[in-house]
């Protein structure tokens, strides 16, 4: 029986919480300002499933959050991505993983939306 996948949504900024954050996963395309590796404590950051670089600076310049979620949602049913979520899927439902990100708000940002995708 699968268990029902924890998932976190979390400022990598944030100090570590080993036993509560469970597999720690940056999913930003760019390492952190400032942040380092040691620190972070970071255990996997898979590319595939972090929006790309062009969806990343069309946001950034101008694009509306609607669009994005669509664009995004697009990426991550490419097959590169389909694998990589599956695989961080079983993750989820072995024990806690949480995301991490840079933005100020994780809750609004594409973090969410891929713990969505995970949690479904």
């Amino acid at each position: 029986m699968t268990r029902k996948p924890v998932i976190r949504l979390r400022r990598v900024y944030d100090p570590p919480e080993p036993v509560a954050d469970g597999v720690r996963v940056l999913v930003d395309r760019l390492w952190p300002r400032g942040l380092a590796k040691a620190v972070a404590g970071v255990d996997e950051w898979p590319k595939a499933v972090t929006p790309s670089t062009e969806l990343r600076k069309w946001f950034h310049d101008g694009g509306s959050a609607q669009e994005f979620r669509q664009r995004y949602e697009a990426e991550l049913a490419e097959p590169g991505a389909v694998a990589e979520l599956a695989r961080l899927r079983s993750l989820a439902e072995a024990g806690p993983l949480t995301l991490l990100t840079a933005v100020k708000d994780p809750g609004s940002s594409h973090a969410a939306i891929l713990a969505e995708r995970l949690s479904g």
